[in-house]
């Protein structure tokens, strides 16, 4: 197998198969059969992680499972189903998850073992919905784990690093609905003075900038249907916005306070569509909500060394949570994530940069994007690492599902 690349193109997998089984049993004759197995989601991360010397699995043909329980009010699927199929699902049973993430496209199995995250204050990331796993170890046998098993925290965001995922079991809430309404303009300097009123009064809240233009635009998505023509200085948009200013906004969920369903509005892009051909890069840093502010003037005095790489920055919020390797684990978090142009060249000095700044306020790199922090920085900024390793060992010993990624940034001591 050759050429076969991620979503946005900067990565070409190295692995020599791409094996798709079509049920659990033969997936678990494969992992038991070779030395060297990783997992491959919808290919939205950004570096190596999911990369193998060996075996490169998919669990798209698994199967598929989408199966209720409205006893306990969950819903048990096969991992390798996306957002989007799983969200029509649970709408349709009346159903709602608690968080979505921006794009509906993304594997669930991918994007909660790298912590994909969606925004809101009360928000815990994707993650925190999941209730129970089953997984092949590295000897080819089932594990299942479930909220109440002390391994569970650190086996949710795992990185894929304990085994494969066959079924995950999410909570559900009852059915809510969403109006959107997008501002222009809003001062900058409001992210810092206004930080909990600019992100504490809709359910879900994005802030998008580039560190240089005075005025932020801000999706804010509520369950009410009031929203004030002017706000914090800002005003309502007069047409339907993209998250990059001048770029069309067809693919966009309906804005404009126009309610619907929570799947319909919670993503920022619609499922029927793909949102761009992938020629970017993607960086994200989680620091305290505490320190927020400080990071703010730290992104503007950079913005002219910015400019020209970065498309789009975008700001959101996060509730804590307990997961070992979440980037929200332990604290209410804002996150600052950053889609620059594809040049890896020219945007990691930049990084270097922003990390020299971002790093010591005490942020954590996101886990599938692109960083130059080194296993020694990780290890401080994520307090669970060596729990997590030591998890990982114990679920596969002989380093099975372990990658050049995992050995260079979460090395086994």
């Amino acid at each position: 197998m050759t050429g076969l690349r991620n979503w946005a193109g900067n990565i070409e997998f190295g692995a020599k198969t791409l094996d798709v089984p079509e049920s659990v049993l033969e997936l678990q004759e494969l992992v038991a059969a070779n030395d060297k197995v990783r997992v491959l989601g919808s290919g939205h991360s950004f570096n190596r992680i999911a990369d193998s010397p060996g075996r490169l699995v998919s669990v798209a043909d698994l199967p598929k499972v989408l199966q209720f329980d409205e006893d306990v009010a969950t819903i048990t699927i096969s991992p390798g189903l996306r957002y989007g199929e799983v969200t029509a699902a649970v709408q349709a049973q009346g159903y709602a998850l608690h968080n979505l993430g921006s794009l509906p496209h993304i594997s669930v199995a991918g994007a909660c073992a790298t912590g994909t995250h969606g925004s809101g204050d009360t928000n815990k990331p994707l993650a925190a919905a999941v209730s129970g796993l089953v997984f092949v170890r590295a000897d080819g046998e089932l594990a299942v784990l479930k909220r109440d098993d002390p391994d569970f925290a650190g086996a949710v965001i795992s990185l894929g690093a304990l085994g494969v995922m066959v079924r995950m079991t999410l909570d559900l809430e009852p059915a809510y609905e969403i109006s959107q309404m997008v501002y222009d303009d809003l001062p900058v300097e409001r992210l810092s003075t206004d930080l909990d009123e600019v992100f504490g009064t809709a359910y879900s809240v994005s802030a998008f900038t580039d560190w240089v233009d005075p005025g932020v635009m801000v999706w804010r998505k509520s369950k009410g249907t009031s929203f004030e023509p002017e706000w914090l200085g800002a005003r309502i948009a007069d047409g339907a916005r993209h998250p990059i200013k001048g770029m069309p906004a067809d693919f966009a969920t309906e804005q404009g306070g126009v309610r619907g369903p929570w799947n319909e509005r919670l993503p920022h892009f619609r499922l029927e569509f793909t949102p761009s051909n992938g020629e970017e890069l993607q960086s994200e840093y989680f620091v305290p909500r505490e320190r927020a502010a400080e990071a703010f003037t730290e992104l503007r005095a950079l913005g002219n060394q910015l400019a020209g790489l970065l498309q789009v920055s975008e700001i959101r919020t996060i509730a804590a949570d307990e997961l070992w390797l979440s980037p929200s684990q332990g604290r209410d978090t804002v996150a600052l994530h950053f889609t620059w142009i594809r040049d890896e060249d020219a945007v990691r000095p930049v990084l270097e940069q922003l990390e020299e700044k971002l790093l010591p306020l005490g942020a954590r790199p996101h886990w599938g994007k692109v960083f130059t922090a080194d296993a020694g920085v990780l290890r401080d900024c994520y307090p669970k690492v060596p729990d997590f390793t030591a998890l990982a060992t114990k679920y596969d010993p002989n380093g099975k599902f372990r990658n050049e990624y995992l050995e260079k940034y979460l090395p086994v001591t």
